[in-house]
């Protein structure tokens, strides 16, 4: 129950701006850039938040580096299981082209941002 609160609080953040840039960007910007140069150009705008998400749950829940990575790791895994609902349940995608039908660079792209989401916890400091 510890790490739920700041897991869940994290995951929120980032979810709802990731999914407030990512209406503007499949709306505004795929028409005219392709899939794939939106994807890249909103992918430092979702890292930014994520630093900056992570500064504020650290600053708000302080715990010692393993419940910071465990937290993170929850986060993680609540954005994934979102990510397949939306490609299910709203896209109408497969489960597996959920995550394997993604442009071949900025699906690379986004799977570092997920990594990075799940340990930039572990590595910041409260801010």
């Amino acid at each position: 129950m510890t790490l739920f609160k700041p897991a869940s609080l994290y995951f929120l953040i980032v979810f709802g701006a990731g999914f407030i840039l990512g209406a503007i960007r499949m709306f505004l910007i795929v028409p005219r850039l392709g899939i794939r140069r939106a994807e890249l150009l909103e992918m430092p705008f979702m890292l930014a938040v994520i630093y900056f998400a992570s500064g504020k749950i650290n600053k708000w829940f302080p715990m010692r580096p393993a419940g910071r990575l465990g937290y993170g790791l929850l986060a993680l895994a609540f954005a994934l299981a979102a990510e397949l609902a939306v490609a299910v349940f709203v896209q109408g995608r497969s489960i597996g082209g959920a995550f394997l039908d993604r442009d071949p660079v900025s699906g690379l792209a986004f799977l570092g941002s997920l990594i990075i989401f799940a340990i930039l916890p572990w590595l910041r400091k409260a801010s």
